[in-house]
């Protein structure tokens, strides 16, 4: 079975300053937060999954699920 291609990291477009530069705790609520997201197979394709968190107490504060990876489903989970 070949490698698959997940990412594209040769591309040209700007890539977002890593403002927590790995300090990821915070003293107060809502003064940082953390995104990430997942996929998972199903038997009717791919599920995926965008998760906000906040830092200060490990809460998830925000989430979407779709079919699609756009980035409707990150404004959703920040919604």
């Amino acid at each position: 079975m070949g490698k698959v291609l997940r990412s594209h990291s040769k591309h040209h477009l700007p890539i977002a300053e890593n403002l927590l530069n790995r300090e990821f705790s915070a003293d107060k609520p809502n003064r940082k937060w953390a995104s990430d997201i997942t996929y998972v197979a199903t038997d009717e394709g791919w599920l995926y999954l965008a998760c906000i968190m906040d830092l200060y107490g490990r809460a998830i504060v925000g989430f979407s699920m779709d079919d699609h990876m756009r980035k409707s489903l990150v404004i959703k989970a920040l919604s």
